[in-house]
């Protein structure tokens, strides 16, 4: 039996006024298949799908020019399609608990489908038309900012960091005639919850140096920065900021 969808509006923090709607935008094409209303497309929520992906691509593009007024066209599509990926969206989905909420098949059902990154992604989109529906686009948009793009500032440091020291190691090496880095795992250290990886990068067989981080993202940035510093030292006589990156990332967020 699945929960009362009043829990669904609580946890999202938006009360729909016309609940079919929300009903709707949760109920599964194999369900609307095997209920005998297959093929109408208002007994399933791919038209509120469509509809939600338009609303979602607008309001986090206004949210991102917003909040990253100096960032490039580039940059920004970068951020946007991490944020409207399938892969981001399930995970939204699943903080929401949507899974437990979707009206599935039989079949969809015991194949997984309440955890399915594309149902999830899919029903989350759907959500979000719903809610554009029934509440207009401020409604839609206090959503998708309260649990899509949360995640928008630490994607922003990750690409600031890739920018800033792997891909200008890459840049360095190729200006001083040496063979590109290679990036390797070399450990792992701390419960599951909070690791903290180390990785390794070398240029040829001289050049080594290790970041760690959160992430193996982070450490491979972090051990770009101590590398740099290195070959910024040996073609300029000195760097400032040696000592400083060499530490790399103490495992923060």
């Amino acid at each position: 039996m699945l929960p009362a969808l009043e829990q669904l509006e609580a946890i999202l923090g938006y009360e729909f006024a016309d609940k079919e709607l929300l009903r709707l935008a949760l109920t599964h094409p194999s369900y609307a298949h095997e209920a005998g209303r297959g093929g109408h497309p208002s007994h399933d929520n791919q038209q509120l799908e469509f509809l939600g992906d338009a609303v979602l691509g607008l309001t986090v593009s206004e949210w991102l020019v917003r909040r990253f007024p100096q960032r490039s066209e580039g940059y920004l599509s970068k951020l946007k399609a991490r944020l409207v990926s399938e892969a981001h969206l399930a995970e939204v989905a699943r903080k929401l608990g949507l899974g437990e909420y979707l009206f599935l098949g039989r079949g969809e059902h015991i194949s997984g489908g309440r955890d399915k990154p594309a149902v999830l992604a899919d029903a989350l989109e759907a959500l979000i038309g719903a809610v554009y529906l029934d509440g207009g686009l401020e409604a839609a948009r206090r959503v998708v900012e309260r649990w899509v793009v949360p995640e928008a500032e630490e994607l922003a440091s990750l690409e600031t960091e890739c920018e800033d020291y792997k891909g200008r190691l890459q840049e360095l090496a190729q200006a001083l005639k040496l063979p590109q880095p290679q990036y390797r795992l070399v450990g792992t250290a701390g419960p599951e919850h909070s690791k903290e990886f180390t990785v390794e990068v070398s240029i040829g067989d001289r050049w080594v140096a290790t970041g760690r981080g959160s992430s193996k993202k982070r450490a491979s940035q972090q051990a770009a920065a101590a590398l740099l510093a290195q070959l910024q030292a040996r073609s300029s006589g000195g760097c400032s900021d040696s000592a400083r990156v060499d530490r790399g990332d103490s495992g923060s967020g």
